[in-house]
């Protein structure tokens, strides 16, 4: 069918033109949308739709934080389940009921709320000046690269203030009892004092020893066990801006034209260094004990004029400024702004020249007497100096640009040209790279790779990919990064023949009975001990606790934590699986170690932060009983919806 599509593009196009436009005269344009946009949501609140790309997206990114948390840990299957994915949807559902209850109690953050959390931002907070102004150049272009204004970024940040009014309100009010806390603590820290007896499964694996028939039963049985999985060789595509960056050749004349339009990026302020002699005043003096400072300041000033070299020994002297007096009135280097005296200091001292002495400056703090000590002009770097710093912003801005001005070109391209990414390739000056990979995730690769993309295995491995040997769509993995791929070599699952893996079969059969020996051989014991209450064979005596279990598997804490405490001592068997089985004698109940008050806080202040979250789950479950949801499909693109 899309062989069709592809080879008859004209025709396609003329039947499409007869289809549509006479329907959108029946319906108009949006009535014409509205027959089909519901394949593009995945769920509406209220009349609100969330968007399958949104949900994509959301999913994604839950993804990519756990493949950075775990990361050769991290485990796809255990990680997109069809749980994991209604769970996402509940997340959205709730975010979307939360938003909708926000705006109808007309909730909003004060500008000054935007604000602080603006500068909290760390990245943010990075873009600051000397003088503690931020850099709103740097900043609009730390916008630009996401697609964003600072007017959007600010509502953006003023709408998730406004949304977390309601569960912030519900968690500051909630409480927990001290009481409750000693009591709960208590508990977790109570003892069990407990003896073990093992029966391990490698223990028993010298006295297995399977025949043919067993093997051959157990092979059958467990086939895909030893399946070797399908494997794809191919050529594939990344186009991001990280990409695009690397082939960039910004010009002579776009780096000279950076380097006028953010000049200011490059140069160094001009200081100077000064001394004064201060004559204080308070703000709210008299009149009369302002002209007796006044006359003071004259006085300095007369004796400064006539002995300037003895600046600093007058300073000593008569200047009331006790952070400079004791050092000769020496206020280091400092540029304009730097120093409290405000517009009137510095418009006098910046106009000074060195060994140059200032007038009477009046300020709030009272009259000065400034000489200049030292002057270092504004220094703008050479542009040789600063060039390779501006080719790096051109090449990211000029790679942002080419991938938002192509990525539907690249899309298309390699749809229409299917038989090869050359053509994609060529256009877009990208590097054809090879691969082999199978349906699922490599844990070898790093966390991001997009080759560990579940959309873009499913779509290398899918039968228009693997049989008719067409490029796969242009899967967008998230952070601005598309993929294309070619399948040149493709292999089905094979299962090989017990010949070639009876000896993996043979340790898988060994293992199962060993297990099997030892929990039979540990059940006929505890049966035993019931009755006799022998202490013969455990080891020495532990104490454990929900806290510290000392080595004892979650199972068999769980099994000793559920003996009846009146009936002791008492004996527990416990089924450890592979590894084989456990007894534990069960001797007495203690008290654990007496909680410190600075504990006790801080269980009390957890048990609190759960209380809260749950009063907030509940307050949200509340909202979304009484709004309006409705589900479109299942979430893995079928029929069926979530809710089935």
């Amino acid at each position: 069918m899309l062989d069709f599509f592809r080879n008859h593009k004209r025709l396609m196009m003329f039947m499409l033109v007869l289809v549509i436009v006479p329907g959108l005269g029946f319906v108009g344009i949006q009535g014409f949308r509205g027959f089909f946009d519901e394949s593009a949501n995945v769920a509406s609140v209220n009349g609100h739709k969330i968007t399958r790309v949104d949900y994509d997206s959301a999913m994604r990114q839950q993804l990519d934080r756990a493949r950075q948390v775990l990361g050769s840990r991290f485990d796809m299957k255990s990680f997109d389940t069809p749980e994991r994915r209604r769970d996402m949807l509940d997340g959205l559902i709730q975010e979307r009921v939360l938003a909708d209850e926000t705006q109808r109690l007309h909730l909003t953050a004060s500008d000054d709320a935007v604000r602080r959390t603006l500068l909290s931002d760390p990245v943010i907070a990075s873009l600051k000046n000397a003088n503690g102004t931020i850099d709103v150049d740097r900043y609009k272009q730390l916008l630009a690269m996401q697609g964003m204004t600072p007017e959007q970024y600010d509502e953006r940040v003023r709408y998730g203030l406004a949304t977390q009014q309601l569960p912030a309100a519900i968690e500051s009010s909630a409480f927990t009892s001290k009481t409750l806390a000693q009591h709960l603590t208590d508990l977790a820290e109570q003892q069990r004092e407990v003896q073990g007896l093992a029966f391990r499964a490698r223990d028993y694996a010298s006295k297995v020893q399977p025949t043919d028939a067993q093997l051959q039963a157990y092979y059958d049985a467990h086939r895909q066990a030893f399946a070797t999985p399908e494997t794809a060789t191919i050529q594939y595509l990344v186009m991001s801006p990280a990409v695009l960056a690397a082939t960039a050749q910004p010009s002579d004349a776009d780096i000279k034209k950076y380097s006028d339009d953010n000049i200011a990026h490059y140069r160094t302020d001009g200081e100077v260094r000064a001394s004064h002699i201060l004559i204080a005043v308070p703000k709210d003096a008299s009149a009369a004990d302002r002209a007796k400072a006044k006359q003071k300041a004259d006085e300095v000033l007369a004796q400064v004029k006539a002995h300037p070299d003895q600046f600093a020994q007058i300073a000593r002297q008569d200047s009331q400024d006790p952070g400079s007096a004791s050092k000769g009135g020496d206020l280091g280097y400092f540029g304009p702004g730097m120093i409290a005296g405000g517009k009137a200091f510095d418009d006098a001292v910046f106009k000074l020249k060195k060994d140059e002495i200032s007038d009477i400056v009046q300020t709030d703090f009272g009259y000065h007497i400034v000489k200049v000590t030292d002057v270092k002009p504004a220094v703008t770097k050479p542009l040789d100096e600063v060039k390779d710093s501006i080719v790096k912003d051109l090449k990211t801005q000029q790679a942002n640009k080419a991938f938002a001005d192509d990525s539907e070109g690249f899309t298309s391209l390699v749809y229409e040209q299917a038989k090869s990414l050359q053509p994609a390739a060529d256009k877009y000056k990208l590097q054809i790279q090879t691969a082999t990979v199978t349906p699922q995730p490599d844990a070898k690769l790093p966390p991001d790779s997009p080759l560990n993309n579940t959309k873009f295995l499913a779509a290398v491995f899918s039968s228009d990919a693997t049989k008719a040997k067409n490029n796969t769509q242009a899967i967008d993995v998230g952070s601005n990064t598309l993929i294309a791929a070619h399948v040149t070599g493709y292999k089905e699952a094979t299962v090989p023949p017990l010949d070639v893996v009876k000896d993996a079969v043979r340790q898988k059969v060994i293992a199962e009975q060993s297990a099997e020996m030892a929990r039979k051989d540990g059940a006929a014991k505890l049966a035993d001990l019931q009755k006799s209450k022998s202490t013969q064979g455990f080891s020495s005596a532990l104490k454990v606790s929900r806290n510290d279990a000392q080595g004892v598997p979650p199972a068999a804490l769980s099994a000793i934590y559920k003996t009846d405490a009146q009936k002791l001592p008492a004996y527990v068997g416990v089924d450890l699986g592979d590894d084989g089985y456990a007894i534990y004698r069960v001797n007495a109940v203690l008290p654990g170690p007496t909680v410190d008050a600075q504990r006790l806080a801080a269980a009390q202040q957890q048990i609190a932060q759960v209380n809260a979250q749950s009063q907030v789950e509940a307050y949200v479950d509340a909202l979304r009983a009484r709004s309006k949801v409705k589900f479109f499909g299942a979430l893995d693109g079928s029929s069926q919806q979530p809710g089935d």
